[in-house]
């Protein structure tokens, strides 16, 4: 169910960000128009917060976008990249989701999922960087506007 509940790719039409953007930039943009934002994501998401502080062994780190799922009950951590997808990635979301898992999850809860929204991703390169990994992790790209051929299509 967890693989159902996303989707490759988010169309993010409602953001108007120039060509050169930063991560903070695309992160606000989207929590200014969370409502927008929870539509792309699809049913199920509730926002809990964005740049939410986590401490790991007394170092601090900030989670990009925090959402809870209410039918898969799990906390959904959403990390943003402006880039192409690179494998680093990979090891700092797994950290975000194992110290939600211990910090935040309750008995309750299933175990988190963590989903790395990147620009462009390869393939290969992200089969591989996830081949060992034993956490739910997905790896989607977003667009800024529908392509000029899936715009076509709807017409």
């Amino acid at each position: 169910m967890a693989t159902q509940t996303f989707k490759d790719p988010y169309i993010f039409d409602f953001l108007s960000l120039g060509e050169v953007y930063y991560e903070r930039e695309l992160e606000t943009a989207l929590t200014q128009h969370i409502m927008a934002f929870l539509l792309e994501l699809g049913t199920g998401f509730a926002f809990v917060g964005k740049q939410r502080h986590i401490e790991v062994g007394g170092d601090d780190f900030y989670i990009d976008l925090l959402f809870y799922h209410l039918q898969l009950r799990c906390y959904v951590v959403i990390e943003l990249k402006t880039g192409d997808f690179k494998p680093e990635h990979i090891g700092q979301l797994n950290l975000y989701v194992t110290a939600v898992d211990r910090q935040l999850k309750t008995e309750n809860d299933t175990p988190t999922i963590g989903l790395l929204l990147c620009k462009s991703r390869n393939e290969v390169v992200v089969e591989y960087a996830l081949n060992q990994t034993p956490q739910p992790i997905g790896v989607a790209v977003y667009q800024l506007e529908k392509m000029l051929n899936e715009l076509e299509l709807d017409k």
